[in-house]
C-alpha cells in the first residue's frame, strides 16, 4: 500500500510539473553524470610528470617590473616649512609649485588656532566617525561649511582625493548613466570606476556636445520605456579643472540639467576658496543658485591650507554619505588640528572677502605675462589659479616632452624657481594627458616676484628647448 501511494504521488508530480522544467533537469542530470564519468576517466600523470611539472612551475610575480626612472618615482627633498618661499634639494626658492593660493600655510594666527586645538585634543582619534572619531570641532566644521556655502547640510572627509571619489559611488551605480567632462580629474574617474555605471564623456567645456549626447540617450529612452524609468542620469563636472586651468561654463551646464532632468555634481576643490567676490566658488561666480546643484565637493588641501574635503548640499546628500561614503566611513577621522585650521580659514573668508579679489588680480597679472613665453604655451583661465605651461612646439611623444620639462624644472630650481611637472598616471587615465609644468598662484606673491619668476622660467625654457 506505501508504494502504491508513494507511485501515485510521483505520477502526480510529473503530471503538474511544466514540460520544460522536466526537460531542463533531465538536462541537468544527464550533464552532471557525464562530467563526473569524465573525470574519472581522464589520464593521471605519473609521480615523475609531476614533479617534473611542479619544479617547471614559475609563479607570476607579486609586482610587475617598475622603470626605476618614472618620474613619479623621482624625489626632490624638502628641506624647509613650506609656503610663499621653499628650500628644495638645498636651493632657497619662490614656490609656484604648492597650491597654497591664499597664503594660509605660513598665516600665524591659524597656526596658533590650530596648536591650541593640538593642545586640547591631542594628534587624531585614530578612529572612523561612526565610532570613536567624532569631535565637537568636526560638528562645528560641518555646521560652518553648510552656512558658508547657503545649503543645509555638510559632510567632512579625512582625505581630499577620497572626497568625490567616494560620493560619486555613493548614488551612482550599477545601470545608471553618468555624463562626465572628459577632462576632469584623477578622483572623479576613479569615482566612477566605483559606480559601475554606464559612462558617458562629452568634450572638454563643450555644452553642445554634451547636449548631442543628451539628445542620443533620450532616444533610446523612447525606444525602451521601461529601462528608462528605472535609468538615473547623473552630470559630473569641476568649478576649474586641474588637468587644464579652465573653468566650467556652469550656467549652460545648468540649464541643460533642468531639460534632460539629470542630477548635477560639481567638483569645486579648485574653485572652492578662490573665485567669487566671498570665495564661495564657481556658482558665486556665475550667479547660479547652489539649489540648482545637487551635490558639491571640494577638497580643503588648497585654498584652505589644510587636508581633507567636504560635500554641501541637501540634508539627503549628507546623511546618505554617512552611511554609503567609503571614504568617510572606513578612514579615520580628520586629526582636530586641522579641522581646525578649516575652521581658522572660514574666519579669514568671512572677515576679510578682500582676500580673493587680491588673489584673482594676481592670476590676472601671472596669465598676462606668462602668455609672453616664448618656447611655452599658456593653457587655463585668467581668474585660475591653476595654470599649465605645455612646450610649444610638441615633440614626438609623451616621454620626450616629459624629459624636457622635468629637465626645465630642474634648472628653475637651481636658479631660484620651484615649478613642478604635473604628475599623471598615463596609463590609467582616460584620456592621454600632455605633459605640463602646473603652475599654482600665490595670493602673497608681489609684482616684481612674479616678473622674476617669468624671467627665470624664460631663460632657462629657451635654453632647454
Amino acid at each position: 500500500m506505501i508504494g502504491i501511494q508513494l507511485f501515485n504521488e510521483i505520477g502526480s508530480i510529473f503530471r503538474n510539473t511544466p514540460t520544460f522544467a522536466l526537460v531542463l533537469e533531465t538536462l541537468l542530470l544527464i550533464t552532471v553524470v557525464w562530467l563526473l564519468l569524465h573525470r574519472r576517466g581522464g589520464r593521471r600523470l605519473t609521480k615523475e610528470q609531476q614533479d617534473y611539472l611542479i619544479e617547471q612551475y614559475q609563479p607570476e610575480p607579486l609586482v610587475g617590473d617598475t622603470d626605476p626612472d618614472h618620474p613619479l618615482l623621482r624625489t626632490r627633498l624638502v628641506q624647509s616649512k613650506v609656503g610663499k618661499r621653499v628650500v628644495v634639494d638645498g636651493h632657497d626658492c619662490l614656490n609656484l609649485a604648492s597650491h597654497n593660493y591664499l597664503g594660509f600655510l605660513e598665516d600665524n594666527e591659524i597656526l596658533e588656532e590650530a596648536c591650541k586645538s593640538l593642545r586640547k585634543y591631542g594628534v587624531g582619534s585614530c578612529g572612523p566617525r561612526g565610532f570613536y572619531g567624532t569631535m565637537d570641532v568636526h560638528l562645528d566644521l560641518e555646521d560652518r561649511l553648510a552656512k558658508f556655502m547657503g545649503l543645509e547640510e555638510a559632510i567632512v572627509y579625512s582625505y581630499g582625493f577620497s572626497t568625490v571619489a567616494s560620493a560619486i559611488p555613493a548614488y551612482a551605480k550599477r545601470g545608471d548613466v553618468i555624463f562626465v567632462d572628459e577632462d576632469v580629474n584623477f578622483s572623479i574617474q576613479k569615482g566612477l570606476d566605483a559606480s559601475r555605471s554606464t559612462i558617458v564623456y562629452f568634450k572638454h567645456n563643450d555644452a553642445k556636445d554634451l547636449e548631442r549626447l543628451l539628445q542620443e540617450q533620450e532616444k533610446r529612452d523612447l525606444k525602451n520605456p521601461k529601462k528608462a524609468q528605472k535609468t538615473r542620469r547623473f552630470l559630473v563636472v569641476e568649478g576649474i579643472y586641474m588637468n587644464t586651468g579652465e573653468l566650467c561654463p556652469l550656467p549652460e551646464i545648468v540649464a541643460l540639467r533642468k531639460q534632460y532632468k539629470l542630477r548635477l555634481f560639481v567638483d569645486e576643490t579648485i574653485s572652492f576658496g578662490t573665485l567669487g567676490s566671498n570665495g564661495r566658488g564657481i556658482t558665486e561666480h556665475f550667479n547660479v543658485d547652489r539649489d540648482e546643484i545637487d551635490l558639491i565637493s571640494a577638497g580643503m588641501e588648497g585654498s584652505m591650507a589644510t587636508i581633507g574635503g567636504f560635500c554641501v548640499g541637501s540634508h539627503f546628500i549628507a546623511e546618505h554619505q554617512r552611511l554609503s561614503g567609503l571614504g568617510y566611513i572606513f578612514s579615520a577621522s580628520l586629526p582636530p588640528m586641522l579641522t581646525q585650521a578649516a575652521i581658522s580659514a572660514l574666519d579669514r573668508f568671512e572677515r576679510e572677502p578682500q582676500i580673493f579679489e587680491q588673489l584673482q588680480a594676481l592670476s590676472r597679472l601671472v596669465h598676462k605675462q606668462f602668455k609672453s613665453f616664448s618656447k611655452l604655451q599658456l593653457r587655463g583661465d585668467e581668474l585660475s589659479p591653476v595654470k599649465h605651461l605645455y612646450v610649444a612646439e610638441a615633440r614626438d611623444s609623451f616621454e620626450t616632452e616629459s624629459k624636457l620639462l622635468t629637465k626645465v624644472a630642474d634648472k628653475c630650481i637651481e636658479q631660484g624657481v620651484a615649478v613642478i611637472e604635473a604628475a599623471y598616471l598615463q596609463d590609467k587615465e582616460h584620456k592621454p594627458v600632455r605633459p605640463s609644468l602646473r603652475i599654482a598662484v600665490n595670493r602673497l606673491l608681489t609684482t616684481d616676484e612674479v616678473l622674476t619668476a617669468f624671467k627665470i622660467i624664460e631663460s632657462v625654457s629657451s635654453e632647454v628647448l
